[in-house]
C-alpha cells in the first residue's frame, strides 16, 4: 500500500524516526532503543515510513539499515515553501511596523 507523506509525518514518533536516521542509517533494534514502546510497535512506523517513501532499507550482512530518502523530504520542502515565504513576508512587514513605531517614540521622546 502508497501511503501519504503527510500522513506518515502526522505521528511524533514517526518524526523523531526520521531525525534519528538522518544523522545515521540505523538498525530496527537500535531504533527501538530510543523509545519506550516495543520493537514491533517501532517496526510499524518503519513500514509506515517505507510505505510513503520517506524510508529505505539496506540489508548489510544479517542487519537492516533503515536510512531516509532525501528526495521525498524535499516533496514536503516544497509543499511548505509557499508558507515559509508568507510567514517571511509577514514577519518582515511586522518588522517594518515594530521599527516605524520605534522612531515614533524616538522622535516623540527628543521633542520633549
Amino acid at each position: 500500500m502508497k501511503r501519504d507523506i503527510f500522513q506518515a509525518i502526522a505521528d511524533p514518533t514517526r518524526r523523531a524516526i526520521i531525525s534519528l536516521i538522518m544523522v545515521q542509517a540505523m538498525t530496527p533494534n537500535a531504533l527501538a532503543e530510543k523509545f519506550d514502546s516495543s520493537r514491533q510497535a517501532v517496526s510499524k512506523h518503519i513500514k509506515i515510513l517505507q510505505e510513503s517513501g520517506l524510508v529505505k532499507s539496506e540489508q548489510i550482512g544479517r542487519e537492516i539499515y533503515y536510512q531516509v530518502e532525501a528526495k521525498k523530504l524535499k516533496e514536503i520542502d516544497k509543499w511548505l515553501e509557499p508558507f515559509r515565504q508568507l510567514w517571511e513576508d509577514r514577519f518582515n512587514n511586522l518588522d517594518k511596523y515594530l521599527a516605524k513605531i520605534q522612531k515614533e517614540q524616538n522622535d516623540a521622546k527628543r521633542k520633549k
